[in-house]
């Protein structure tokens, strides 16, 4: 069945977003555009109210309201400016704030390397990050990259680029999600948890 090209073209845009593929944002058209609540129209006031007051910041990489850059993260006079957290994308800093874990400042890379895709180093946000560590006297580095292939890869990556320089490079342990069993757990999640295991003794 061939559909309208504007709804076509809802579909194309729906599928560039992470995570969907051409059969649910097909769905998703479908759904907005069939329902009387008025979804549709009010999707798109809130996209072009999105597009017009909220901006990336251009210190840390992730959302702020436009206007406001350095975000306020950036700006906070409470928070560590010795500890930088390294992060993905603008997402994982959302993340990261939500578990209330980290109080330091933020980069956000905008990617991870990955030749296959066509993500080398001047792709990502790394250029900035060696300055941030030589303009603003960081003391600690933590990598807080997914787990794959493409994440320990601009983990070593980083870590070489910062060797030799007067700051820590940690990374965060990963092991078992709260509430899970040894049974459900993969080899490599094992592996990392037993790595990153700490002194219950002190």
């Amino acid at each position: 069945m061939s559909i309208p090209e504007p709804l076509d073209r809802l579909v194309r845009c729906l599928a560039r977003l992470p995570g969907v593929g051409r059969r649910s944002a097909e769905r998703m058209a479908l759904h907005m555009v069939g329902d009387r609540g008025g979804l549709l129209r009010e999707m798109a006031e809130a996209l072009k109210d999105a597009a017009e007051r909220v901006g990336i910041c251009s210190l840390c990489g992730g959302v702020t309201a436009a206007g406001e850059d350095p975000c306020r993260l950036c700006s906070s006079p409470t928070r560590d400016g010795s500890l930088l957290c390294v992060v993905e994308d603008a997402t994982d800093i959302v993340v990261v704030e939500k578990s209330g874990a980290f109080r330091g400042r933020y980069h956000a890379l905008g990617g991870k390397l990955s030749p296959m895709q066509g993500y080398g180093p001047d792709d990502i946000r790394l250029k900035d990050l060696l300055a941030r560590v030589e303009r603003e006297g960081i003391k600690e580095v933590i990598l807080a990259l997914s787990t794959d292939v493409e994440g320990d890869a601009t983990a070593g990556f980083i870590a070489d680029m910062l060797r030799g320089r007067p700051v820590r490079v940690s990374r965060i342990a990963f092991g078992l999600p709260a509430g899970s069993g040894l049974v459900y757990a993969d080899p490599v999640t094992l592996s990392r948890a037993f790595k990153g295991r700490t002194d219950e003794t002190r």
